[in-house]
């Protein structure tokens, strides 16, 4: 009788842990695009920037402004770090470079 209270405790148990068992979150442009922001937000080297991030099937693009090339490059860095990044564009440029022609 025991043995079998126990092991129905133990399946009640199982079977609560799988349903509460959360399905993992879905990773789609928007949540790239936001995690992409939270990162660089967070960083100490980067942190203090303002860059844009627009986000198309995976491909990340940066834009903006950086005051060093270890600023532009770090900014890459965190971005390709970011779960469901598949590439990055690195579109910031350094205080003081031209614009390229064609390019806002």
């Amino acid at each position: 009788m025991i043995t079998k209270l126990a092991a129905a405790l133990i399946a009640f148990f199982l079977l609560t842990a799988l349903v509460q068992a959360k399905d993992p979150p879905v990773v789609n442009d928007d949540t790239i695009t936001d995690q992409v922001r939270v990162h660089l937000a967070s960083d100490k080297l980067v942190g203090v920037l303002s860059f844009d991030v627009k986000v198309k099937d995976g491909v990340v693009t940066l834009t903006g402004t950086a005051d060093t090339s270890a600023q532009r490059s770090r900014a890459e860095k965190v971005a390709k770090k970011v779960k469901g990044v598949k590439s990055v564009l690195n579109s910031i440029r350094l205080k003081g470079e031209a614009p390229v022609a064609g390019k806002k």
